[in-house]
């Protein structure tokens, strides 16, 4: 009776490449984006900077070293922060439009 197709393996394999390509396109690959332009935000911190903190906390970069921010919440109240903290950068305050 028949004959046999070697072609049935071949669609499956197909449709998992395919699937592949599409979860990077649409998952993975805008993820490491936005990764990469956090750590370029986040080496790109100096003294002087309005920063907010994944936490909420919004404050001025009065000092910087390798991981470690130190930043003024109030006038004298002072908090050291990991550099992974922040999530965003303010726009000065004389600079805001």
């Amino acid at each position: 009776m028949g004959e046999e197709s070697g072609g049935g393996l071949l669609s499956p394999l197909l449709l998992f490449a395919a699937m592949g390509l599409f979860m990077y396109a649409l998952l993975i690959r805008p993820q490491q984006r936005r990764e990469k332009q956090h750590r370029q935000m986040l080496s790109r911190i100096v003294k002087g900077d309005s920063v907010v903190t994944s936490g909420g906390i919004h404050g001025r970069v009065t000092g910087v070293t390798d991981d470690v921010l130190t930043v003024e919440i109030a006038n004298g109240v002072r908090v050291k922060l990991n550099k992974s903290a922040v999530s965003s950068l303010q726009a000065p305050e004389g600079e805001k439009s």
